[in-house]
């Protein structure tokens, strides 16, 4: 499928170009026979459709490209592989070489507290209930 019908979301030809070398070989069925499989250019579209949209696996059906179960198969089968990952670090690298990626603006996810279970305690217990902390005292 060409990109002649392009609505927005479906790969273009350049995109499906540097994408399609990075998908493996599908394996043999074990029994020799079984219906074709649908195109990988196909099952890939019908990803990205869900990715961009969030929509259900099951609403998949009704657009027509193809079976939810079909792309769903293919989606586990090059998540194993590791397509997606080599495709985003391709990006990445791609970016880099242009230089549109600002580092400075980059952050790893962390905290700043301590973690629960984490070592020696180096604070005073906390104050437990019935026991008299810095709390405010009943009046007599």
């Amino acid at each position: 499928m060409s990109s002649q019908c392009d609505d927005g979301w479906r790969l273009s030809d350049a995109m499906w170009a540097r994408m399609a070398p990075l998908i493996p070989p599908p394996k043999p069925h074990p029994l020799g026979c079984h219906r074709p499989r649908i195109p990988d250019r196909v099952a890939m579209n019908a990803i990205l459709l869900l990715l961009r949209t969030g929509m259900q696996w099951g609403a998949l059906d009704a657009t027509g490209l193809c079976t939810h179960s079909s792309v769903h198969r293919r989606f586990r089968e090059w998540t194993n592989a590791g397509v997606s990952e080599c495709f985003w670090h391709d990006g990445l690298l791609a970016c880099e070489a242009l230089d549109k990626i600002d580092w400075g603006w980059l952050a790893l996810d962390g905290t700043m507290t301590k973690a629960p279970l984490g070592g020696e305690k180096n604070r005073p217990e906390p104050d437990r209930p019935r026991q008299r902390g810095r709390q405010a005292q009943p009046a007599h």
